[in-house]
């Protein structure tokens, strides 16, 4: 694994600030009345997966890296679970939900090779 330099080349971390990006302005659309809800929890949750990333990315050891990383892919999940009742509430359309999800859990797969690789990186 090369060492990367820079946040933005963390592939995760990209797909994670894409994701925030999109949840943001799905979100706009769901009614004022989710203002302080559900609109707040998704981004709120979305925001945790990218700033999770980062900040394990900037801490001093892998040990802490690995610590933030499985509390993005926690964050992950909780996205997942907010997109699920949204589409329930009709607030997202089934495909555009479905497509999200898709990329939620490709992320977490990512996430979670990551950790492995460096748990992996540790033991040596």
């Amino acid at each position: 694994m090369k060492k990367i330099k820079n946040l933005k080349e963390l592939r995760i971390w990209m797909k994670s600030k894409d994701l925030v990006v999109e949840i943001y302005k799905l979100t706009a659309t769901f009614p004022t009345s989710e203002k302080f809800g559900l609109t707040s929890q998704l981004r709120r949750a979305a925001i945790s997966v990218m700033a999770n990333i980062a900040e394990g990315f900037y801490r001093q050891t892998t040990k802490e890296l690995i610590s933030f990383l499985i509390n993005a892919r926690g964050s992950a999940g909780e996205v997942i679970s907010h997109l699920i009742i949204s589409t329930e509430l009709d607030y997202i359309g089934k495909k555009k939900s479905s497509q999200l999800i898709e990329r939620y859990e490709q992320l977490i797969v990512s996430i979670s090779s990551l950790i492995k690789s460096l748990r992996k990186k540790l033991k040596r």
